[in-house]
């Protein structure tokens, strides 16, 4: 596949705006376009050294506003599309599941539509392995388990999936669709687990940790994540699913530990608070598929991820201090001259 376009949605989200950094310095003949609706977690100033690159262009949008997705589909000509635009905070589904709905589910009919009536070569749809529900004490996720979501959150992107798959199977859509364990890293809005832990832990604040901080978690760096989905796009067989993990499974409880002890703060920190309705136990990902029948394999270890991400984090704290007090959402109309 040689695409000379590509739509990314959800671009300025965390793992999107980690591809597209990553995509764009590798694909110097492709024209990349971000669709992104910039709700709280968007965040524009995760891609400020990308915004003079003359092969990025920025629209703001809602993937479930047809007649908008229709325009760009039209001006544009897509060759492929990466869907990473979605609804994502387990907690904010709980308190309130529509938006997950509007987003998640029904934003990806109006691209898997656009997708169909323009003919486009490859739809890569970005999902999580919540969707296959909670694992016991043994045995991992592969692509055949069945799909069992627990929460509103993983709900709707399962719902998605099937939406998916029914685009292949009925209007012949090529699609594949990818699956992966929890991201850390660089830019990672501040109310995810990794980054809560560490900005708490730099300001001296109490980490929160649900129930008994047994719940396990197989954790991935995100540029090995924005790898393997580059494979998939380029690689992947039409009608596939791939796990994606990074075999790291820990306790919660044990990652806010360890991001203690690398700050050198006490363990008196943690403070452990009422578990949050239908928290999956552990997820674990096999990733034989993608590995061998694609050739991909993770770089970075946990421990050099870790020290990347903390470190990242303590050397930009301007990034985040603008999320938590809010400044981050004037950025889009210092940078188009708009609200947003």
């Amino acid at each position: 596949m040689n695409p000379k376009s590509l739509l990314i949605t959800g671009g300025a989200g965390f793992i999107g705006s980690n591809f597209i950094r990553l995509f764009l310095q590798s694909h110097r003949d492709i024209e990349l376009v971000n669709l992104d609706k910039l709700t709280y977690a968007g965040n524009l100033e995760s891609l400020h050294d990308v915004e003079s690159d003359l092969h990025y262009h920025f629209y703001r949008g809602d993937i479930a506003d047809a007649p908008f997705v229709k325009r760009l589909f039209h001006e544009w000509h897509f060759d492929a599309v990466i869907n990473f635009a979605a609804e994502s905070h387990v907690d904010r589904s709980i308190l309130g599941p529509q938006v997950f709905i509007d987003t998640n589910v029904r934003g990806t009919m109006t691209l898997l539509e656009a997708a169909r009536e323009f003919g486009v070569d490859r739809f890569v749809h970005i999902s999580t392995d919540e969707v296959y529900g909670s694992l016991g004490a043994t045995g991992k996720f592969v692509e055949t388990t069945c799909v069992s979501p627990n929460s509103p959150y993983s709900a709707s992107k399962a719902s998605s999936d099937m939406l998916v798959k029914a685009w292949e199977t009925t209007f012949h859509v090529p699609i594949l669709i990818t699956r992966c364990s929890n991201n850390y890293g660089p830019y990672q809005f501040p109310e995810k687990f990794i980054p809560l832990m560490i900005i708490n832990a730099m300001q001296n604040k109490e980490l929160p940790i649900y129930g008994d901080g047994l719940n396990v978690r197989d954790w991935i760096f995100v540029d090995d994540h924005c790898r393997a989905i580059e494979t998939v796009l380029f690689r992947g067989k039409i009608g596939e699913v791939y796990n994606i993990g990074g075999s790291n499974e820990i306790p919660n409880v044990e990652m806010a530990k360890l991001i203690l002890s690398k700050l050198g703060k006490s363990e008196s920190l943690l403070k452990f608070v009422t578990d949050r309705p239908g928290h999956d136990r552990r997820y674990a990902m096999n990733s034989d598929k993608i590995q061998i029948e694609l050739g991909w394999k993770t770089t970075n270890s946990f421990e050099e991820g870790l020290q990347k991400t903390i470190r990242w984090y303590i050397d930009n704290e301007k990034w985040w201090t603008r999320i938590t007090s809010g400044e981050y959402k004037d950025y889009y109309k210092k940078q188009y001259g708009t609200e947003r």
